[in-house]
């Protein structure tokens, strides 16, 4: 059996609430715990590196993805193995291909791009791969209003309800990652691909 990769999105500012902070670090935590390798932006700055050092530190497996224009930025976090690549896009793309799923923690614009990527993909079926925002405050609850707003204009479909989950507790983002991943579809739907 192959190990779970869960790619974490998330903020990159060390001025985050500290509230957002303690999440990293327990969502990192529970990774180890549960025998998941973290995947994410490849930085020690921020919520991305509070959950990598998390994760590393409670003996769990984490790999960084670090485009190297962001290395000083971001300080890449070298006690984890890490891939350096040229662009935002590659950066995306290996976090995509070693990950069996997303989970999304509170963060700004980078972390919204990335995520909005990983869904306008899972909606082009490019991908059935769980994606879960993940808050304990309901930070993330403007921008599922926003998506019900592209829905309720017919812009959106309203399937794609399916394809985002809102979580808020870590337990209840892994849940609906092992949920996803362990779903086989029905006879019918399998016949029809």
């Amino acid at each position: 059996m192959t190990q779970t990769s869960i790619c974490v999105f998330c903020g990159s500012s060390n001025a985050a609430d500290p509230a957002y902070l303690d999440l990293a670090t327990r969502f990192g935590r529970a990774c180890a715990q549960r025998g998941w390798r973290l995947v994410y932006g490849g930085g020690r700055v921020g919520l991305m590196g509070r959950a990598a050092s998390a994760a590393h530190e409670a003996g769990g497996a984490v790999l960084g993805v670090m485009p190297n224009f962001l290395a000083r930025k971001e300080i890449v976090y070298r006690d984890v193995p890490h891939v350096m690549v040229a662009t935002m896009h590659e950066r995306k793309r290996i976090m995509f291909e070693e990950s069996d799923g997303f989970v999304v923690l509170p963060g700004g614009i980078g972390t919204l791009e990335e995520a909005v990527e990983m869904l306008s993909w899972r909606r082009l079926e490019l991908h059935q791969k769980p994606l879960v925002f993940l808050s304990e405050d309901d930070f993330w609850r403007p921008f599922f209003a926003l998506i019900d707003h592209t829905v309720e204009a017919r812009l959106t479909p309203p399937d794609i309800e399916q394809a985002v989950l809102a979580a808020n507790s870590i337990d209840d983002a892994f849940t609906a990652i092992e949920q996803r991943l362990s779903y086989t579809p029905p006879v019918e739907a399998i016949a029809k691909t």
